[in-house]
């Protein structure tokens, strides 16, 4: 697979770059979580083995997935997902992302009954406050005509 997503964090922080604590969160938990996340994805996308999908699409999917166990509300996790995909990815991967994870909100209720990290005692993760951008798309103009 290559660096973990941790150590590439750990590289960063030791170049001296500043990580926002919301995307610090994101990865680690991404990544302590990744073997549910991936038999959740596994089980709701029909016909798609994990590992055979886009890595843009997966590592989207995967994000979406944590943020919605850790609290984050559906909706607003779907959405920036379905964006995300349609800005980084293929024509077609706003609605393939659209449809695994409204699936999976609709048929895995229980795996998000209990907040991610709870197991571990780390709590579930918390959305950036109004102070620290959530992503590359809100510090940025929007583009276009308005």
């Amino acid at each position: 697979m290559g660096v973990e997503p941790t150590e590439v964090l750990e590289q960063w922080r030791a170049a001296g770059r500043r990580i926002p604590l919301y995307a610090a969160e994101l990865v680690e938990g991404v990544q302590r979580d990744r073997a549910a996340i991936d038999r959740i994805l596994g089980t709701h996308a029909e016909g798609w083995a994990v590992y055979r999908m886009a890595v843009v699409d997966r590592t989207i999917l995967r994000v979406a997935v944590f943020e919605i166990h850790a609290g984050l509300p559906a909706a607003v996790a779907i959405n920036e997902a379905v964006e995300a995909a349609n800005e980084l990815s293929t024509e077609d991967s706003g609605r393939f992302i659209n449809g695994i994870l409204g699936r999976i909100v609709r048929e895995d209720v229980e795996w998000f009954a209990v907040p991610s990290g709870e197991p571990s005692g780390e709590g579930p993760v918390s959305p950036p406050s109004s102070g620290e951008p959530r992503d590359h798309r809100r510090s940025r103009p929007p583009s276009g005509p308005s």
